[in-house]
């Protein structure tokens, strides 16, 4: 088992040729143009949305729709859970909003309903979900009480290309949609993201958002117009609706993206495949094997013990190390993110003992690299020696 990489590069060869065919060209278009935008229909389709605007990182995807969303609502709480990437959570305060987290449960790494519904109040803008590591985080009570509420729903679907819930596409389901293209994810553009909506108004102000928050990238012209007639006194080219930043993307991301798209779907069944034969083999006395399989791409294996043993928890990652197996503790983003000295900078305070179950994987679980080249035989050679090392 030696040599089992956290991530392995999800670009071929064939991707890299399109690359160097464009770039052979006499004066290649580098900056967003007609490759970014062939991929943003692309991906639309793909996932089942009307509109698609790629940017520059996952976490600009974050940042990007928080920053609309406070537009929109003028600031609030956003629900959010203790188990995600750090760019959540901070795009969240970045942009006047006051996180709330709310624990999850063991079975789809998602909010426990109960709690959520405790955490609803008038001030609750958003439910910010992270589907975790390829799982899907939506269940019919959660989509339910949003939209009981009138609560937005915002997804993290950073490393969950592909995962379902019922026939639809995480991503497709909530008001907006984020994703990261990272070089270790499902598809990937080096680095890259993209937000996905159904709502035009929302699609056109991030685009703008996207290039300084200048009119001139609406994709609408009665939008152009109208600041137009209302700014007479301004260029057309340079007029700057919203106080907004740079992420934009390159045409290397757009011919990359395309590239590898078709191939996306595929991808994912290879990592689903990799997934059963984990929970099939892992004990379940041992370990938490009840994690929802139905509609999942897993990107990682989380590995999760049932006892909250440090002994144990050692006697494993020494046995990982001995056999060459990287490893990451805690899942996404490391653990528990109430735990973190960021929060406190900022003057947000939380118990990390009122988030048990997420408290429970910050100490007690791991994830292993999945991949669509993973080799069968060394899935069951790593639930040998977990099942045995405990």
């Amino acid at each position: 088992m030696n040599n089992w990489p956290l991530m392995r590069n999800n670009i071929e060869r064939t991707d890299l040729d399109a690359v160097i065919a464009h770039l052979q060209q006499d004066d290649p278009k580098l900056t967003h143009g007609p490759f970014v935008q062939s991929f943003e229909q692309a991906w639309s389709k793909w996932l089942g949305v009307k509109f698609s605007v790629m940017v520059n990182s996952g976490a600009s995807a974050n940042d990007l729709t928080m920053l609309a969303l406070y537009e929109k609502t003028g600031g609030g709480e956003i629900i959010v859970p203790p188990l995600t990437w750090v760019s959540d959570i901070a795009s969240v305060i970045h942009a006047g909003f006051t996180p709330q987290f709310v624990d999850i449960n063991f079975d789809n790494l998602s909010f426990n309903i109960e709690k959520l519904k405790s955490a609803i109040n008038k001030n609750t803008q958003a439910i910010f979900l992270t589907h975790v590591l390829g799982i899907n985080g939506f269940s019919q009570d959660l989509v339910d009480l949003a939209q009981e509420n009138g609560i937005l729903l915002i997804e993290d679907v950073c490393e969950s290309h592909g995962a379902k819930w019922k026939t639809l596409k995480a991503g497709s389901i909530g008001f907006a949609s984020n994703f990261s293209f990272y070089y270790a994810h499902h598809l990937t553009t080096i680095e890259g993201g993209m937000i996905s909506t159904n709502n035009a108004d929302f699609y056109d102000k991030v685009r703008m958002m996207r290039s300084h928050g200048m009119v001139r990238e609406s994709t609408f012209e009665e939008t152009r117009l109208s600041y137009k007639a209302a700014y007479p006194d301004l260029n057309p080219d340079f007029i700057f609706a919203h106080p907004a930043h740079n992420m934009r993307p390159t045409e290397i991301g757009g011919i990359l993206g395309l590239s590898q798209l078709p191939r996306l779907d595929n991808n994912v069944q290879l990592r689903s495949r990799n997934f059963k034969l984990l929970l099939d083999n892992l004990e379940s006395t041992k370990f938490h094997v009840e994690l929802m399989f139905e509609g999942s791409s897993n990107y990682a294996f989380p590995i999760i013990m049932r006892e909250a043993s440090f002994v144990k928890r050692d006697a494993i990652e020494k046995a990982l190390k001995k056999h060459g197996i990287e490893f990451r503790r805690g899942l996404s983003g490391g653990g528990n993110q109430v735990r973190q000295p960021y929060l406190a900078k900022h003057g947000l305070f939380y118990k990390p003992e009122d988030y048990p179950v997420v408290d429970h994987i910050h100490f007690f679980s791991w994830y292993v690299g999945n991949y669509p080249s993973l080799e069968e035989y060394k899935i069951l050679e790593l639930c040998k020696l977990l099942n045995e090392t405990i």
